[in-house]
């Protein structure tokens, strides 16, 4: 079942998206969303988090106990092979 709705445009180009209409396509408080403009009109897709999309796919056994020395470490690494 498709929405329809009619929503007016405020002097910044802001529109509100019906509750309903957010619900229906997932887009929540804080998300982010991809907007295309064509010919025929503007198509705005909810975009998930981009965790979700990683989620599984790398294996952390142990978590650094210094998260920011870590991620220091991995730069100076990947910058001293690039630099090669």
């Amino acid at each position: 079942m498709k929405l329809t709705e009619t929503v007016k445009v405020d002097e910044k180009g802001r529109i509100i998206i019906p509750k309903d209409m957010r619900e229906k396509a997932g887009v929540k408080e804080g998300g982010y969303v991809k907007i295309r403009a064509d010919e025929k009109g503007i198509t705005i897709e909810p975009l998930g988090p981009i965790a979700d999309k990683y989620f599984g796919a790398f294996k952390i056994t142990k978590w650094p106990e210094d998260l920011d020395e870590f991620v220091i470490e991995v730069i100076r690494k990947w910058w001293t092979r690039k630099a090669t």
